[in-house]
């Protein structure tokens, strides 16, 4: 899977996974704060972020 993603142009922290129990509210509140600061420092995929054209 790791290659795949690689392969396509995301990077590998851009994928988390994760086995939290419906009953662990707190470890869900944890792990998606840890993701969303782990995608966002990591800032938009190069890739598939258009560029702007300037017209004169």
């Amino acid at each position: 899977m790791k290659n795949l993603l690689e392969y396509v142009g995301l990077e590998p922290g851009r994928i988390h996974f994760s086995w939290i129990s419906s009953a662990e509210g707190e470890k869900f509140a944890r792990v998606a704060k840890e993701v969303y600061e782990s995608v966002n420092s990591l800032g938009p995929v190069k890739r598939l972020v258009k560029e702007r054209v300037e017209v004169a």
